[in-house]
């Protein structure tokens, strides 16, 4: 009996010639995913309040506010809520003013406002307006201004529905991410695991971080006009991301974080403070008028 070898790099089996190699990407397939992401992107477009930028998002505002009275719940009970401190009247008369001031824009929220103590530097509200405000917080926004630029920009995320947007953008992603993966299915595995960790980074720096900074600034916009129109001065923004950038030391550069650096923060406020001065002005006619 004769055994031939069989060519470099195949095999026989059953009669067959198998090849060991994984076959190119497969764009068709990527492009199928492509377009049903467009469609999807495309399709559920709605506004955003204050800023009219058209946004992703598929969430009915009821469902929103639903999911976010269980987190805000289960937050508070796994929380040390502060209830008998003057700082609770400072922040519920804040919180209260911010409400009335984001009327025109009011999906229908059930505002809530409470204080946790913790050494977080933070604050938070979630979808259909249940806010909170660290302690942590206190000593570096100093004042009531200081505290209402806070907590207008968490207002701001709630009425823009960011939480909702991310989610959509999310679903995108996974869209995308499904037609990568399929599409390299026919690579061998070195390859399939260096398109998808281009995708990976792609997916990362040029989308979803980007998109989160794009989110803080524009919270910090709509918190800005907010402040303005409760009559709480909006020249304590820039102040106020100048005591939080001493505070919180080193950060990351900024295309690497979620968050817009406390330079731009401070530089986009000085080019807002204009349209915040007028609005301030037009709206607290028995305060000291801005310039």
């Amino acid at each position: 009996m004769v055994y031939r070898r069989a060519s470099q790099g195949r095999s026989n089996f059953g009669g067959r010639r198998v090849s060991r190699r994984g076959g190119g990407f497969r764009w068709q397939i990527m492009l199928l995913f492509a377009v049903g992401a467009a469609i999807y992107y495309f399709v559920n477009q709605e506004e955003v309040p204050f800023t009219g930028r058209q946004q992703l998002r598929t969430m009915e505002p009821a469902q929103e506010m639903q999911l976010g009275l269980q987190s805000y719940r289960q937050i508070l009970a796994d929380s040390q809520v502060v209830t008998n401190e003057p700082v609770v009247d400072v922040v519920r008369e804040i919180g209260a003013r911010i409400a009335r001031a984001a009327a025109p824009e009011d999906p229908g929220f059930e505002w809530a406002f409470n204080v946790i103590d913790s050494p977080q530097v933070n604050a938070f509200a979630l979808p259909g307006g249940y806010t909170a405000v660290y302690t942590g917080l206190i000593p570096v926004a100093q004042t009531e201004d200081g505290l209402a630029v806070v907590m207008g920009h968490e207002v701001g995320h709630a009425l823009a529905h960011h939480g909702a947007e991310r989610m959509a953008q999310q679903n995108m992603q996974r869209i995308v991410g499904t037609g990568v993966a399929l599409g390299a299915g026919g690579m061998d595995q070195t390859a399939q695991r260096t398109v998808m960790g281009v995708f990976g980074g792609i997916s990362q720096y040029g989308y979803a971080l980007p998109f989160s900074r794009a989110h803080e600034s524009e919270a910090d916009y709509i918190g800005l006009i907010l402040m303005a129109r409760a009559c709480y001065d909006p020249r304590e923004a820039p102040r106020l991301w100048e005591r939080m950038a001493a505070a919180g030391g080193a950060t990351p550069p900024e295309f690497q974080s979620t968050h817009p650096s406390p330079e731009t923060r401070i530089n986009d406020f000085e080019t807002w403070m204009p349209e915040a001065v007028e609005i301030y002005n037009q709206n607290c006619p028995n305060d000291i008028s801005l310039r």
